[in-house]
């Protein structure tokens, strides 16, 4: 098998695997989807009669064996439909595709700003190691890395928010509020959204942080460094085209998983500040045991992190040439192989096949 469909076979593996536990899972938890177990006082509470609740069982194929449901939600699945929310009573990927805008919205904000902090603050505590500036950014950042985002945001909403009162408490828009042009929606949004975006930032950029600054710090030490210096190469140009774009390498490979990480903190973030995105609805899901839209939450997440993967997979063999097939040029007889970035040039293997 090549590396391709290798690759492909442990994508396919990992999709069963997310399917089959997204199936299980909120299974596992106590109840159903027609009762309502009360956290503070440990009583059940029926939404409906005890037939009512026999037959909505036996109407959406509760009362099943397992084995039988899991073969039915498979066989849904493989014609795109994520199934009927109890609760709701509406199809779960309508529910879902309303929500999940503001969620991406918070994800692809955060992710941009703690990409660009994380990426400029890491450079310049690497090009200053062991400093005072590197020790304050340092310190800085390894406090914020293990603090919660839903910690941070609570700070920040009591801070900003309620003490201060500089922005909205909960929402993502002004309600009944109407706007004279696109510009003030525009307005209004971002100004719901500033907290949130800011709780996830300074959540994840710690991360993205000391990645880059680890990584820079040990490029600078290559040979090729020195190299190109004694190649009297300008310093902006040593820095930013060699030794960052080499330190940048690591952290697509970290992207993916961060993008992991960030969609948890969204969910978490989401319901301290009462956004109305996937982390809302998630929480509302889990509380009435809506199975269907448990699943579907849990499967669009999935397949999102899966697909960050794979577009990591894509830009790494973009930025290191040496994960790229070999590159033929010139006649045929000749064959050139990119085996090194030096930082200044690619070293190159020429191979004559016509010589045996």
């Amino acid at each position: 098998m090549s590396k391709t469909g290798l690759r492909l076979f442990e994508y396919l593996l990992a999709f069963l695997v997310i399917v089959s536990l997204n199936f299980a899972l909120p299974r596992m938890m106590p109840g159903d989807p027609f009762l309502h177990y009360s956290a503070e006082v440990d009583e059940t509470v029926a939404f409906y009669s005890r037939e009512q609740i026999q037959y909505f069982r036996e109407y959406y194929g509760l009362n099943r064996p397992l084995h039988q449901q899991y073969a039915a939600y498979l066989k849904e699945l493989a014609r795109g439909d994520l199934g009927f929310s109890y609760y709701y009573k509406e199809n779960v990927l309508s529910i879902i595709l309303r929500r999940l805008p503001w969620t991406l919205f918070l994800v692809a904000s955060a992710m941009v700003f703690s990409i660009a902090l994380g990426i400029i603050l890491g450079s310049y505590s690497a090009w200053r190691r062991d400093k005072w500036q590197d020790s304050v950014l340092y310190t800085v950042f390894i406090v914020f890395s293990e603090i919660p985002a839903f910690l941070v945001g609570l700070a920040l909403l009591i801070w900003f928010g309620a003490g201060l009162g500089l922005f909205p408490l909960a929402g993502a828009v002004t309600h009944f509020a109407r706007y004279n042009n696109i510009w003030e929606r525009v307005k209004d949004i971002l100004h719901h959204a500033a907290l949130p975006v800011l709780t996830l930032t300074l959540a994840r950029t710690g991360g993205i942080y000391l990645l880059v600054r680890n990584s820079l710090g040990t490029v600078l030490t290559k040979d090729y460094m020195r190299t190109a210096r004694a190649k009297g190469l300008k310093e902006l140009r040593i820095r930013y085209s060699h030794a960052l774009r080499n330190a940048l390498m690591p952290l697509v490979t970290r992207l993916a998983i961060q993008l992991g990480a960030l969609l948890g903190g969204a969910i978490l973030a989401e319901n301290v500040f009462s956004y109305p995105g996937v982390g809302v609805l998630m929480r509302s899901a889990v509380v009435v045991r809506d199975y269907p839209l448990i699943q579907g939450i849990f499967l669009v997440l999935a397949v999102g992190v899966m697909a960050a993967n794979v577009l990591a997979d894509l830009a790494y063999r973009y930025l290191d040439p040496r994960t790229r097939p070999a590159a033929v040029t010139g006649r045929d007889a000749w064959k050139v192989k990119v085996t090194t970035w030096t930082g200044v040039g690619y070293e190159l293997e020429l191979k004559d096949d016509s010589c045996g």
